[in-house]
């Protein structure tokens, strides 16, 4: 078999340990820490509006900025796009919200 062939193999046994659970992935995304005050006074919303307009409580919002919680990865990484590409989050949900 030819060396590519076996790379095929190896990697086909491995992802389906991987979605067995029997091993975990080698890499592995997890967010950074965000600065979700700055975040949200970058968009110059209030916490409330903030909340609401991306889906969060007003309490996590409060509970993120004073630090007694820490956002989720899935948040996390909300959070990191809606700082760098707000434009896009709000075309992604207004185009969201028409096709309801």
């Amino acid at each position: 078999m030819s060396k590519l062939g076996e790379r095929l193999i190896r990697s086909a046994q491995e992802a389906r340990a991987i979605a067995r659970g029997e091993i975990e992935p080698p890499r592995v995304f997890t967010p950074p820490a965000v600065d979700v005050a700055a975040v949200r006074k970058k968009t110059g919303l209030s916490q409330d509006r903030f909340a609401k307009r991306y889906g969060f409580t007003a309490s996590a919002v409060r509970d993120w900025e004073q630090r007694r919680r820490t956002p989720d990865p899935a948040a996390r990484s909300l959070l990191i796009v809606i700082d760098r590409e707000p434009e896009a989050v709000d075309r992604a949900l207004a185009a969201f919200a028409h096709d309801r």
